[in-house]
């Protein structure tokens, strides 16, 4: 029902965003040469094929990049300053990205201040597009400018999520004019909309209302009832959407796919796990990793021997953590506590001032640096730099069972970081209150939302009271 909308306000988006884009350049270098020169000189001794073709390319990859990073997805709340920060890191991604492809073709030097410009201007440019699009469309639907009109069969949960969504999308252009309810029920149920009456007068309803747009959201009942309705709509040339019975076991990332003509209903996807997803995470997780390895190794040096002078036993512990599909993988830390008896370590928690951990595994793990041999295991493939924290198995055979939806908590790799750790849910905190975390992170993961997480680990997710 929104697709056809949602696409059309896409286009509409990447098309403009494009444009603005090569006016942003071409305003940088007018700029740089024409006003911040006396003379026109410069201009006349650069390689203009290097610029033209830079500004072209920046223009194509910065659409790829913002639908990369889920720029153009519609959410709610979503503050002008909060799509500024995303518009500008999709800005710098774009810089960094087409300048790294003109460095390999050994194009000619292009001068920096041309690209400070383009920054600087295009990710302006851009906010105050977006932002007065958003309020021209707005301003067009309040006023009925291609508008559609909505009735939706039922009065339950399902409608009342289809209200708030409607709601909050007003861009879209459709309008709620009423309910119909499965029993004779009076009054509104949300957005101001009265119910017109039961499904017995549906018939007379339609006729009376013309709907656009009729949606079924009742519970199944064998399928006669929807039959009814849909043979109802067809003879008045209505559309009619159906929002399933069990919608309410669908994520916001469930989809439908066709297979030889048969629908099937993917109840909860998996963004990481799609073709596209799946080659970025792992291209980062491997140039991230790689990098951190690389400029982190003196300190690995430092580490290790206050680790090996400060108690005796081994620099680094292998742990058994349970990883992507429920498999088990051994993770490498720097060891932060005393030499301790195999058979108990498996099944001991960690809580504020254990007298296992030593002096220096007691900062550490305070600063999280505990943890830096674990990018050897993102670099092999183990784990990824963000994903849900992996527990024990002997943890995991025990929470599984008391918490529910634990064990999604595995449909992705393993991070270091993540979104339960950004926002204080490690060391001694609520198992719930984490599934809930991994799961939103699971469900709703975008590129940006991994730049997001890494941006503000060293902020609120290294140093933590509740890292023990």
């Amino acid at each position: 029902m929104l697709k056809e909308r949602s696409q059309s306000l896409l286009l509409t988006f990447v098309t403009t965003d494009f444009l603005v884009s090569l006016g942003s350049y071409a305003l940088a270098m007018f700029v740089r040469f024409f006003v911040q020169e006396p003379t026109l000189e410069a201009f006349y001794d650069i390689d203009l094929e290097s610029y033209l073709f830079l500004g072209g390319m920046m223009a194509v990859v910065q659409v790829v990049v913002f639908l990369a990073i889920g720029l153009y997805n519609q959410r709610r709340g979503v503050s002008t300053s909060e799509e500024f920060a995303t518009i500008l890191g999709g800005v710098v991604i774009t810089i960094l990205a087409s300048l790294s492809v003109l460095f390999f073709l050994r194009a000619e030097q292009i001068s920096r201040l041309t690209v400070g410009y383009y920054a600087l201007f295009n990710t302006f440019g851009i906010t105050v597009w977006h932002s007065v699009t958003r309020k021209i469309l707005q301003r067009l639907r309040a006023r009925g400018y291609n508008v559609r009109t909505v009735m939706i069969i039922g009065t339950g949960e399902a409608a009342r999520k289809l209200t708030d969504l409607i709601k909050h999308r007003p861009m879209h252009g459709y309008r709620i004019i009423g309910y119909v309810s499965s029993e004779r029920d009076e009054g509104e149920i949300g957005n101001g909309s009265p119910v017109l009456g039961d499904i017995g007068e549906l018939e007379t309803l339609l006729n009376t209302h013309r709907p656009d747009v009729a949606v079924y959201a009742l519970p199944d009942q064998g399928g006669k009832r929807l039959r009814r309705v849909l043979n109802l709509t067809d003879q008045h040339g209505i559309a009619l959407k159906i929002i399933p019975g069990f919608s309410d076991l669908i994520t916001a990332r469930g989809r439908v796919e066709t297979m030889d003509g048969i629908p099937i209903l993917t109840i909860r996807d998996i963004p990481t796990r799609e073709g596209f997803n799946r080659v970025l995470k792992r291209s980062f997780d491997i140039a991230f990793s790689g990098t951190f390895l690389l400029l982190f190794s003196p300190f690995f040096l430092l580490i290790a021997a206050l680790v090996k002078l400060s108690s005796r036993g081994p620099v680094f512990i292998k742990q058994e953590r349970v990883g992507l599909d429920n498999r088990p993988f051994n993770m490498l830390k720097f060891r932060s506590m005393y030499v301790q008896d195999p058979n108990k370590e498996f099944s001991a928690w960690t809580t504020k001032d254990d007298p296992r951990v030593t002096p220096i595994g007691k900062w550490l793990r305070k600063l999280s640096l505990d943890e830096t041999p674990q990018f050897v295991n993102v670099f092999l493939g183990r784990m990824s730099v963000v994903g849900p924290r992996p527990e024990r198995p002997y943890f995991v055979e025990q929470f599984r069972d008391q918490y529910h939806h634990y064990m999604r908590r595995h449909a992705v790799k393993a991070g270091i970081t993540g979104w339960a750790q950004i926002n204080g849910l490690r060391g001694d905190t609520s198992i719930q209150e984490r599934i809930e975390a991994d799961i939103y992170y699971i469900e709703n993961w975008t590129f940006w939302l991994d730049l997001k997480i890494i941006a503000l680990t060293p902020f609120r997710g290294m140093v933590n009271e509740n890292a023990y």
